[in-house]
């Protein structure tokens, strides 16, 4: 008994001593304070395995072999896209603040502004659901989805018919998505029954159930590309919820935005980038670029659209940074849909700045939340911003789903990201920058017409909580990064 006394003694001494240099780390690495803090406070409190848990699951530490994937996918999204580049454009007609924009998108997202671009916004999941099948139902060459969630129903039933038929066409039919987000919605098999049917399927990240880093990393993106001139994104997966057909947190109000011309060949790029990061190999990308693309409206301006991806592996926020630059640069308003409101220190003052200096800022959020942690952890943010005069609205018909921003007439973004830490710096995820393009003013007036539904969450309605639930949110807030 003496002898384990001895040797615990040892290994305590050893544990405190890892985890007083994890912290150390933790305080110098290139990451967010709140991030930071959520990690140091529990590590103090249980120095014991505080340090080694960290290690095992903490922060985005790359092997080499996972970063040589990386810089793989950076490297073909140069090759492929960068001869493509023109953010230069802007600057005559849109001014600065646009060009600079897109050059960061350019440079570190490797992500081209296009032109010859015609997109299309569509405020629910049900507006889009039609014109996806449609658009399916024209493919010729090629068919590639990438989706964290499906889910066997209406919509994804609908879609797999199609898919089947096309692959017996001679159609090339991939489809990539994430295994945590189909944990519970399709069997662990579900690739070999694809690929029986002619459709070839991978899945990103094997969920492993032991305490690893990558179960950090999952793919949040949403694509459905058809032949390279046509592709969607947004808030939606390929779940019945997603469209209205099953109720489970009310109604569910979510938003796609369809892409058609050049634009259409960047969100290609991207897919077949996440094809080789987990198959390996290189793709002939000069393959898939389509030949010609179809007629675009001669009677209106189309503006630039940039669709951009956001790593977790590059140790570049674009995602954040995207919503930074948009709110630190808006004149007039900035209406803002997010499903979760956990934000960074750096976010939460650029609205608060913002406001103060009266720009119009407006945030809609859900007000039935589909994890109520999580909801109370976004209601955790509310009071900072309302102090600031930030004006915030919860969707009382059920949960909201979009991930939009719309900007003072001129720019709006609509994809997979949420305003969350999650989203900001564990996944990956894409959008689609809009810039003088018509879509923008269809995310305004969306936004506008759904206030009609939605309850205006007041300072003192903020204030109206017991003690106990105050210091609940306050405890959220601390850990809110690592949820």
């Amino acid at each position: 008994m003496v002898e384990f006394a001895n040797y615990f003694v040892y290994f305590y001494f050893f544990c405190t001593a890892v985890s007083i240099l994890v912290v150390l780390w933790i305080i110098n690495a290139r990451t967010d304070p709140g991030y930071k803090i959520a990690w140091i406070v529990p590590i103090l409190l249980a120095p014991l395995f505080g340090g080694l848990v960290y290690l095992l699951s903490g922060g985005n530490q790359l092997s080499a072999r996972m970063r040589r994937k990386m810089e793989g996918m950076d490297r073909r999204l140069t090759e492929v896209l960068s001869d493509e580049c023109k953010a230069d454009v802007l600057e005559e007609r849109y001014g600065t603040d646009a060009a600079n924009q897109a050059r960061y998108l350019e440079r570190f997202a490797h992500c081209p502004l296009c032109a010859n671009t015609d997109a299309e916004y569509y405020p629910l999941g049900d507006d889009v659901f039609a014109d996806m099948l449609e658009a399916l139902r024209g493919a010729k060459r090629y068919i590639f989805l990438e989706y964290f969630i499906i889910s066997r129903g209406l919509f994804w039933d609908s879609i797999l018919e199609i898919l089947e038929e096309k692959a017996r066409a001679g159609v090339d039919v991939r489809v990539i998505y994430d295994d945590v987000g189909c944990l519970y919605t399709l069997p662990k098999n579900y690739p070999r029954e694809l690929e029986a049917r002619g459709i070839r399927c991978r899945v990103f990240n094997r969920f492993i159930p032991v305490l690893s880093v990558r179960l950090n990393n999952r793919d949040h993106r949403k694509f459905c590309i058809v032949d390279g001139h046509t592709a969607f994104t947004g808030g939606i997966n390929l779940a019945d919820e997603y469209i209205n057909q099953r109720r489970r947190y009310g109604h569910w109000k979510d938003s796609a935005i369809r892409v058609t011309g050049e634009g259409a060949w960047s969100m290609t790029v991207m897919f077949l980038t996440m094809w080789e990061y987990i198959c390996g190999g290189e793709e002939d990308y000069s393959a898939y670029r389509p030949a010609a693309l179809p007629p675009l409206p001669a009677d209106r301006d189309l503006g630039y659209v940039q669709p951009y991806t956001d790593s977790p592996l590059d140790g570049e926020p674009v995602g954040e940074t995207v919503y930074l630059n948009l709110i630190s640069k808006a004149r007039r308003y900035v209406y803002i849909t997010t499903p979760y409101l956990i934000i960074s220190d750096s976010v939460n003052t650029a609205l608060c700045n913002a406001a103060k200096s009266g720009v119009d800022v407006r945030i809609m959020t859900p007000h039935i939340p589909d994890k109520k942690i999580i909801f109370e952890v976004t209601r955790a943010h509310y009071e900072p911003l309302l102090e600031a005069g930030v004006r915030i609205f919860e969707y009382t018909p059920g949960f909201v789903h979009g991930k939009n921003f719309a900007v003072d007439d001129c720019y709006a973004t609509v994809g997979s990201i949420n305003m969350d830490y999650r989203s900001m710096f564990l996944h990956f995820e894409d959008g689609v920058w809009l810039c003088g393009a018509p879509a923008v003013l269809d995310v305004k007036r969306d936004f506008l017409d759904t206030l009609a539904v939605c309850q205006e969450i007041t300072l003192a309605r903020c204030r109206e909580r017991s003690m106990l639930r105050r210091l609940l949110r306050a405890v959220l807030r601390v850990f809110a990064p690592l949820m």
